[in-house]
Order: C-alpha cells, then structure tokens, then sequence
C-alpha cells in the first residue's frame, strides 16, 4: 500500500515539474494539458488524475518553483524606516531575485491573460502586497498615497526590470537607484497639484 502511494506521490511530482518547465520556457500558452502530459512522460488521463484542472495544476506548479526560488520576505522590509531607505532595501532583494529568476518569470507575465483565474489572483495579490511594502508609515494624504501605491507597483513589476536591465542595458543596481528616485520623487510630491493632497 506504501509502494502504491509512493508511485502516486511520485507521478504527480513528475507532472508538476513538467508543467513548471514549460511554463517558464514556452510559457502557459504552450502548457497544454497535452504538452504537459507528453513532457512528463504520462497520458492526459493521468494528469486529469492527479489535478481537475489547469488551476490546480498551475497552483502546484506555483508552489513547486517557489520553494526552490523564494521570493524575497517583504515582511522584513517592515523593519526599515523612511521612504528611501526601505525603497532600496526592498528593490536590492527584488531586482537581485529577479537576476536570477527573471527568465523563468517572464513566459508566465507574457501569458498571464492565459493563466488560470486563481492563479493570476495569486499572483496579482503577490504583487500588490509587495508594492505596499516599499512604502513606509510615513504619513501621506490619501491621492499622494494612492500615486505613491500606483509607482510602487510600476517598479516592483518584472516588466519594469526588464525594461531597465534588459532591453536598457542598466546593471540591476542601477536600475535600483533609477526606481528609487523615482517613487522619492513622487513622495516629495514632484509633479503633483499644489495643496491637492497635503496632509
């Protein structure tokens, strides 16, 4: 019986992992139920199997990669007072993952109209948190906040990254500096109205 539910165990792991190779190489759009099947080595009934569907299989396939390349705990960026300090703190460990995993992301943002409902959520709701946790308690007025909010979530963005170190040619610590001094800017209030949002 323990044999058994280890070939299971086993089948299902060789399925997430084909599923998390093509995701980040030819992306969702070429993850079929099909492809992934024929990667792991299986049939499409023993994929449908393991997991009902493509957001199951893709939430596997989330976990799967995360516990091998962890994000950086925005949680600790918490622990760094003022704007600019945590800023850089946060975007150091940021733009540093994504050296190292940036290529392996990309496919999936490429596609993300074609990743499954609840795992585009997840991976939204990664994003936001991880925008939030650039700013510090410093005290804004509600329509700088939400400009502030609006920019944090432009430079956490891989696409933001690639643009600057990739298609840019910018080392990722310049990059860190160019999208500090970008959301500073907005802190300071650069280009807002006059009074609209003073505290």
């Amino acid at each position: 019986m323990r044999r058994r539910a280890d070939l299971v165990d086993a089948t299902r792991a060789r399925i997430t992992a084909a599923a998390m190779r093509l995701h980040t190489s030819v992306g969702p759009s070429g993850a079929s139920i099909a492809a992934i099947a024929a990667e792991a080595g299986v049939t499409r009934l023993t994929v449908y199997h393991h997991f009902a569907n493509q957001d199951e299989i893709f939430g596997a396939c989330m976990a799967h990669w995360a516990a091998i390349h962890p994000r950086p705990d925005v949680a600790a960026w918490q622990t760094v007072a003022g704007l600019e300090a945590r800023a850089r703190h946060g975007l150091r460990e940021l733009y540093a993952w994504y050296v190292d995993t940036g290529e392996d992301l990309y496919p999936i943002h490429r596609d993300i109209a074609l990743v499954p409902p609840g795992a585009r959520q997840a991976i939204e709701a990664t994003e936001r948190r991880t925008a939030a946790a650039l700013l510090d308690d410093t005290a804004f007025a509600p329509e700088r906040r939400r400009r502030l909010l609006a920019v944090a979530g432009h430079v956490v963005d891989l696409e933001t990254w690639r643009s600057l170190v990739v298609k840019q040619g910018l080392a990722w610590d310049e990059a860190v500096e160019v999208a500090v001094a970008l959301l500073v800017a907005v802190g300071q209030g650069a280009g807002a109205p006059s009074g609209d949002d003073r505290p």
